[in-house]
């Protein structure tokens, strides 16, 4: 059963929330085929599948295209839908946009930053919010830890009062101090999602690429489980040298016309 904002808020302190990102159709049928509660198509597809050197890049029409992929493999796993670079302005503006995620198979949306304002009118108008504080890569100079001064963390720690006040059901928390993680996790009644930010959060998020080891390089606070990239160094390597040779397509098991081998 898809859970929703309110599921997610009985998890706090229960139950740590394990979030993936996907944005194609067969990753995220495999998701949620592992039980994954949660999956987040996050704007970091512009950079790890499109090839743009920032999230900056992405579109809501990029957005609403891997929505619905992600909506299509995973039916009944709640589905967050990143509002992208400049589309949440103003409150206006982040509604129009917002309803078109939510339109396109997001259960919910996601913004970086304390916009309170925009929050608070999304929410009034019945589209549930994740926050995002800490390093917050649309508008971030470079992607280097935040929050490791006394004012940093200070205004790291208003901005996620300020954005579960305005009705966020939870909140990323990236590339912070593990301490301040644990300290604003214990401040919030909302869960918070750690991505770089310690174990202590309500629960964790991990890039897919990452956890597959699908690129060239990865963050320092990701882990790959596999190694996707060499796999298909091998596999193209493989393929190549039996065209050259004529074993493939001869080394195919052939079907009858009615489909069985």
């Amino acid at each position: 059963m898809k859970m929703q904002a309110q599921d997610f808020l009985a998890m706090k302190a229960v139950k740590p929330i394990a979030m993936l990102t996907a944005y194609t159709c067969p990753v995220a049928r495999g998701l949620e085929k592992a039980g994954i509660p949660v999956i987040l198509v996050g704007d970091t597809v512009g950079m790890v599948e499109m090839g743009f050197e920032s999230t900056r890049d992405v579109t809501i029409e990029h957005m609403e295209y891997h929505i619905g992929a992600v909506r299509r493999g995973a039916p009944d796993t709640h589905i967050i839908g990143d509002l992208p670079y400049n589309t949440d302005r103003n409150p206006e503006i982040a509604l129009v946009n917002a309803r078109r995620l939510i339109a396109a198979g997001a259960d919910s949306v996601k913004l970086e930053g304390p916009k309170v304002d925009v929050i608070e009118h999304l929410v009034s108008q019945g589209i549930p919010v994740v926050g995002h504080t800490g390093l917050t890569p649309q508008t971030a100079k470079n992607f280097a830890k935040v929050g490791r001064t006394e004012s940093d963390a200070k205004r790291i720690k208003e901005e996620s009062v300020a954005i579960q006040k305005a009705g966020a059901f939870m909140l990323v928390l990236e590339h912070i101090p593990y301490e301040l993680a644990n300290v604003i996790t214990a401040t919030l009644a909302v869960p918070t999602i750690g991505i770089g930010a310690g174990p202590n959060c309500d629960g964790q998020v991990l890039v897919i690429n990452d956890a597959l080891g699908l690129g060239d390089y990865w963050p320092p606070f990701s882990k790959q489980y596999a190694h996707v990239s060499q796999s298909i160094l091998e596999v193209a390597k493989l393929f190549s040298k039996e065209v050259e040779s004529m074993e493939f397509p001869n080394n195919i098991i052939q079907f009858s016309s009615s489909g069985k081998r």
